[in-house]
């Protein structure tokens, strides 16, 4: 739970859904803080006056099937006002006397609902003809509403799609009124949070870097603190909140793996050393990452093997500084979602990053990670509260790793440098174009394949490059950016042209999900 118990909030109780996240987010968007905690953490004596509302998530859960789940019910019983959202929904029914049971027509997707009664919940919620459309995801249903329970609307195979219990404040949608698809779905939650919650906003940017600060001394007090600098968006909004909150007890330092974009390094030491005079140490680690990763070509030992890596410099460095015990690095939200259940969760492990799953188990230094629970849109939106300047700010995601995980197969000096050249004439061309800004990720990757080409009437043999470029809201789906066919031609002309190394070039056109963004 939140340290802060001043801020007043709307607790989101996960069941594992894939869209918790985005309650979350939606509510903060709304200009009110929401927290989210496990069902299978969560206590009734962690319910205090802080907490305004409670939200129960979606899941992959069976209300009937109860030892897969475990809620204490008194957590509902404290005259706070609740909504459930899918087998939350579900679950209140349940808990209230109602039945569940598997749907005899399961609905996945858009549906239509019907409005049967006025409620506070459907306030300027409906269209004129008293209908709308929602994003189902179901195979149980609620088959009878407990007692004092009335129905708000129900859609053709959903009797009981929303329902009410007025004199509780209980509200339970068989939809998720979360997500994009569901129209007018940020209305609806609008209306639990004001109308029936009675919250006043109070999140917003300034509020979030009030908050950081003060979490931040409060964490580390007088102690040295050492920042995983990258140069990229996160470690920037990261250095600069520690920056205001430490001072001169922070020591930036900044590894040149070999896997940075092209002439990074120098951008790097450039805007944080002379620029914004921030305590920066550069390494240049080059030749150390590049012989520890000699011969490996496993996607998840090149992660680790680098974290770990990062790490053991960090812990040499802090020995030189003296008096360290903090690690602080730009971490977000969906990086510990995609490597673990921050909640506790049923949600499935995707992929560990280096700076989340790429931690060694045993670790001289505490984490410091201020924008663990934030999304990339609100990190950017602090960033510029915290005067960092629009092109930090506006610069596309960069693992970690760097190009290590976009040249999948074995890493050779040849092939990053045939990759930064590459990645290179492919940022240039989007800037020159004026595309960079309306991308959420572009890179270049080049992959373990070579291919027969001709130039000048001969043969050539050299590598595939593979381009990405996607649009995203926070980084959990994406789908690929649609390039007019004069572009591609042009990018690819640059690079079988300009690179010795590369005769062919492909476009990426998978979304997220089914693919990630990076390759590895």
């Amino acid at each position: 739970m939140s340290p802060d118990q001043s801020l007043k909030k709307i607790l989101i109780i996960d069941f594992g859904s894939q869209f918790t996240q985005l309650i979350a987010r939606r509510i903060r968007e709304l200009g009110v803080f929401s927290e989210i905690v496990s069902h299978k953490k969560i206590r009734n004596k962690y319910i205090d006056d802080s907490i305004k509302g409670i939200i129960l998530s979606g899941g992959p859960l069976n209300v009937y099937d109860i030892k897969r789940y475990s809620f204490d019910k008194n957590i509902i019983e404290n005259n706070i006002p609740v909504l459930g959202i899918c087998f939350g929904h579900q679950i209140l029914s349940k808990l209230n006397g109602g039945r569940v049971k598997q749907s005899k027509h399961r609905e996945f997707g858009l549906a239509n609902i019907y409005m049967k009664k006025n409620s506070p919940l459907t306030k300027n919620f409906f269209r004129k003809n008293k209908t709308i459309k929602v994003w189902m995801s179901h195979a149980d249903q609620v088959s009878k509403l407990p007692k004092n329970f009335r129905v708000i609307a129900s859609s053709q195979n959903s009797k009981f799609a929303m329902v009410e219990n007025q004199s509780k404040n209980f509200y339970g949608v068989q939809f998720h009124p979360e997500v994009t698809h569901t129209e007018n779905g940020k209305k609806l939650l609008s209306n639990f949070i004001f109308l029936i919650c009675k919250i006043k906003r109070n999140w917003s940017s300034r509020d979030q870097k009030k908050k950081l600060i003060r979490d931040i001394r409060k964490q580390v007090g007088k102690s040295r603190v050492i920042c995983a600098l990258s140069g990229g968006v996160d470690s920037s909004v990261v250095a600069q909140l520690l920056n205001k909150a430490i001072g001169k007890n922070l020591y930036c330092i900044f590894v040149n793996t070999g896997f940075l974009r092209k002439n990074e390094e120098k951008q790097v030491v450039e805007t944080f050393k002379k620029k914004l005079r921030i305590n920066l140490i550069y390494v240049n680690a080059e030749n150390e990452f590049i012989r520890k990763l000699k011969n490996i070509t496993d996607p998840e030992k090149k992660r680790k093997i680098i974290g770990n890596l990062f790490i053991k410099i960090f812990e040499r460095y802090a020995k030189k500084i003296k008096r360290v015990k903090y690690l602080a690095q730009g971490t977000l939200y969906p990086d510990l979602i995609e490597s673990k259940s921050v909640t506790g969760s049923r949600t499935s492990k995707i992929k560990s990053h280096h700076n989340v799953g790429g931690l060694p188990k045993k670790m001289k230094l505490s984490l410091v990670e201020p924008l663990k629970f934030l999304f990339k849109d609100e990190v950017r939106k602090l960033g510029l509260e915290l005067n960092l300047s629009k092109e930090i700010i506006s610069r596309h995601p960069f693992p970690g790793p760097g190009l290590a995980i976009r040249m999948p197969g074995m890493i050779t000096r040849e092939k990053i440098k045939i990759l930064k050249e590459a990645d290179y004439y492919f940022i240039k061309g989007l800037k020159d174009h004026k595309l960079y800004d309306k991308i959420w990720q572009a890179y270049a990757a080049l992959l373990p394949v070579k291919t027969v080409g001709v130039m000048g009437d001969n043969r050539t043999y050299e590598y595939l490059c593979l381009l990405r470029a996607i649009t995203s809201e926070d980084g959990m789906t994406a789908d690929f950016f649609q390039f007019k066919k004069t572009f591609i031609q042009e990018i690819s002309n640059k690079i079988v042209n300009s690179i010795r190394g590369i005769n062919r070039v492909v476009y990426d056109v998978t979304s997220k999900p089914p693919s990630t963004i990076e390759l590895e």
